[in-house]
């Protein structure tokens, strides 16, 4: 059976990045590395729309947001971590192992950050050192408003930590424009290559604070990192064949060009929210971000079983819902190295396994409300 990744991560890598990775492995303190290196960051910057630096470590995203927190801050410390998610959930479960104090501001699932709470955090709680929260919560498929964080959060003395590890290149970010000080990611989702890496672009406010940081930081230290990008090399044996596969992953994103990738990436998630709005289902997010479109289950169904069929059956892998939302959502991925018949394919899937499951629709209704956007 032929397979089909829709996950928000890991996500289908092209075939000529699959190829550079099986080329032999070079050695990571040499002139060829230093070439690829001084290119991959410079078109890392591209891709984060900053002119800061961009750190890359051997490791999941998870390994990044770590690090946002032990470079910034010190046991005792109060942040403000905005939860939409799973995922914005975890800052403050990372801040709580190092003995830092966050004040949560947790919305309903599928509502973004509510901007006036944020704002009242930040005028109750004057102290606070950073504000946290994700571009893309792909645990409920919510976009946040960075761009309206960011300016509310630069009139303080805070620093903005975005997770951007599944946002990143599927929806719109403007790093320095909108005054985020850390943009962390990673690499298998919509940069287009396996996991294994993590970046983290890092502002000057927020390098200060590092000069403060009484958190214990090793491996993932802020301040070797950039000693060793003037170098043209990291501090430790990076994933060699992952940097090569990067480099070319980002000469394709910086031929489509970005603002051309973020249009596709909308394309996409209209197209599959149209979709599945047209056969009576119901979106989770009140704000629907582009790398994911969370799914509804219809009254009678289990996601789980939605989701065994499709991968099992059809041979097309999209994700079920997480922790209290388990059974009730479904996720179709719209990430990375995907077109349009990707997303025809999985509808086409999901379209014949609720028919098996009983639920009643038009036969084809979906697949063609999908078809009829993407002839806009």
């Amino acid at each position: 059976m032929k397979k089909y990744l829709l996950t928000p991560g890991p996500t289908p890598v092209p075939a000529e990045v699959s190829n550079k990775e099986g080329l032999p492995v070079i050695h990571h303190r040499t002139a060829a590395f230093e070439k690829l290196f001084v290119e991959v960051n410079e078109n890392l910057k591209y891709v984060f729309q900053t002119k800061n630096d961009v750190l890359t470590f051997a490791s999941s995203g998870t390994g990044a947001m770590e690090s946002a927190i032990t470079n910034i801050l010190s046991p005792g410390d109060k942040i403000i971590v905005a939860e939409t998610g799973k995922f914005g959930e975890r800052w403050w479960k990372i801040a709580k192992v190092y003995g830092v104090n966050a004040v949560i501001l947790k919305e309903n699932n599928g509502d973004p950050v509510n901007l006036e709470n944020l704002k009242k955090a930040l005028k109750e709680n004057p102290e606070t050192k950073a504000v946290y929260s994700t571009l893309t919560e792909t645990s409920t498929g919510v976009a946040n408003d960075i761009k309206a964080m960011g300016e509310i959060i630069s009139k303080t003395p805070a620093v903005f930590v975005v997770d951007a590890i599944s946002g990143l290149g599927a929806q719109k970010l403007h790093s320095d424009e909108w005054h985020v000080d850390v943009v962390v990611s990673g690499s298998q989702k919509g940069l287009m290559i396996p996991p294994g890496l993590a970046f983290a672009s890092i502002s000057d406010k927020a390098f200060k604070l590092y000069e403060q940081s009484k958190l214990p930081k090793f491996y993932f230290c802020w301040k070797a990192g950039r000693e060793f990008i003037e170098k043209k090399q990291t501090p430790y044996t990076p994933a060699v064949s992952l940097f090569v596969a990067l480099h070319e992953s980002l000469n394709i994103i910086k031929a489509e060009g970005i603002e051309n990738v973020w249009a596709r990436h909308l394309k996409l998630a209209n197209a599959t929210r149209a979709a599945v709005k047209s056969i009576g289902l119901r979106l989770l997010s009140s704000s629907p971000c582009n790398a994911v479109t969370a799914v509804c289950v219809p009254d009678g169904l289990k996601g789980g079983d939605i989701y065994k069929k499709m991968r099992d059956e059809q041979g097309v892998n999209i994700a079920a819902g997480q922790s209290e939302l388990k059974d009730k959502i479904i996720r179709i991925a719209h990430l990375g190295y995907m077109e349009k018949y990707d997303i025809i394919i999985a509808l086409s899937a999901l379209e014949m396994v609720l028919t098996q499951l009983g639920y009643k629709f038009e036969l084809g209704k979906a697949v063609s409300a999908a078809e009829q956007e993407f002839l806009k």
